[in-house]
């Protein structure tokens, strides 16, 4: 089973934002999806992972059906396959589509070095798989020892130290001169892709007190919708300055646009944060000559980024050893998934022998002997069995396993094609 898997990927590696939107999957799509390839091509166990940097397929297969995976997934968002069809990469093989997963899961392939979204994205994907019924016994084990080495990852390396995109470095931030205030508001002007993504992070850490501000309403109004935050028109941005405990800003402008002025009505009673991710700056650095005002700029946040994702880049030798480790594991279980079923059928034959044996010279015997015998017979096919299971085992390690079974099928007629006397 180990060398039917195989996956697609198309990510920000392989195409721009502009592409990977058209074939981004919500959580219906993805089910439908996995139920259209249930269907479509009797495949057995399979995972979409879709992301705003990847979308993904995982399955099990003897043949490849990465063309035909393609045309469904184009289908299916109503698209020309043709339009996405040499952004996929084609992982084919078991052991590349495995430590592509892998890789996935702990943040090495994301954006941001150790991204550490990617390990709960995953998790929501193989909840879709286990909800459609594409969860068998392989991807079971294959998910669990994926989180298993992520937790690894995260416990034994820096790889996930600090905030290493400067988005998530100005929420780090928050978090820190934020510990003892309860709901703070918190104020985002300016909703690029720098100031989305901030208002993301600031969901994922659970704030709800956010308020969305950006020129152009209707981007507004569509990014609070989908968070479920609140928006303001941008004339009121003045005004919600004043009542904001924190300003983010990463407007784009040619002029300064907080101000002294902006700050005439604070009363420096409690602190107020400010945050300028803009280049050029939006934010005059002279407010924090007021009182109770302090100021960070997107040097300040960057070089923490900097710091951080450094951190994790020295990190990633260690990372790469702790999942060739696991990946080594999960491929010496999944070559014995290959001898399990002659190892159930002979424990089976043996079982059958030794109570059809049982029957015949039990009679007459009285429960306390009849239960020491059992006992007896039952240890001693345990012990019998013993080595013959071993040696299927490391067959399997050599890559003999085949022979092996074909013999066990002769000696001991697993097939069934003639009745033990």
């Amino acid at each position: 089973m180990l060398h039917q898997f195989k996956a697609i990927s198309l990510s920000h590696k392989t195409a721009s934002v502009a592409v990977r939107e058209l074939i981004a999957l919500n959580e219906d799509e993805a089910k439908q999806l996995l139920v259209k390839i249930q269907d479509f091509f009797n495949v057995s166990e399979a995972l979409v992972v879709s992301t705003c940097n990847r979308t993904e397929l995982y399955y099990i297969s003897d043949n490849s059906l990465s063309a035909a995976l393609i045309k469904l997934l184009a289908a299916q968002k109503g698209i020309l396959a043709q339009s996405i069809q040499e952004h996929f990469e084609v992982l084919d093989d078991g052991e590349n589509a495995i430590k592509h997963l892998f890789e996935v899961c702990t943040g090495l392939h994301s954006q941001v070095v150790g991204d550490m979204q990617i390990p709960n994205q995953v998790k929501q994907a193989y909840q879709w798989a286990a909800d459609t019924n594409l969860a068998g016994p392989f991807l079971h084990r294959l998910m669990h020892t994926v989180f298993f080495t992520n937790k690894k990852v995260a416990q034994e390396t820096t790889f996930r130290d600090g905030a290493a995109s400067t988005s998530y470095a100005a929420v780090e931030l928050i978090e820190e001169f934020l510990t003892t205030q309860l709901n703070p508001r918190i104020l985002v002007l300016g909703l690029g892709e720098i100031g989305v993504d901030v208002c993301k992070n600031l969901v994922d850490k659970d704030y709800k007190n956010i308020i969305l501000c950006n020129r152009t309403r209707s981007k507004a109004e569509k990014l609070a919708k989908t968070l479920h935050l609140d928006f303001v028109d941008f004339n009121s941005a003045e005004a919600e300055i004043l009542k904001a405990d924190v300003v983010i800003s990463s407007l784009a402008t040619q002029q300064v646009f907080i101000d002294n002025n902006t700050l005439a009505g604070h009363q420096g009673l409690t602190f107020k944060y400010f945050i300028d991710l803009s280049v050029p700056r939006s934010i005059d650095k002279n407010i924090e000559k007021l009182a109770g005002v302090v100021l960070y700029n997107i040097d300040e946040i960057q070089s923490r980024a900097n710091l951080a994702l450094q951190k994790r880049l020295d990190a990633i030798p260690e990372v790469e050893k702790i999942i060739a480790e696991s990946i080594l594991d999960f491929n010496d279980w999944s070559k014995e998934m290959v001898v399990s079923p002659t190892i159930q059928k002979l424990k089976h034959a043996l079982e059958q022998i030794r109570k059809e044996e049982l029957a015949r010279y039990l009679k007459g015997v009285d429960e306390k002997e009849a239960e020491l015998i059992e006992k007896i017979t039952t240890s001693m096919m345990q012990k019998f069995i013993k080595l013959p299971v071993l040696n299927l085992k490391a067959a399997c390690k050599r890559g003999d396993a085949d022979n092996l079974i074909d013999v066990m099928n002769d000696l001991f007629n697993l097939e069934g094609t003639a009745k033990v006397k």
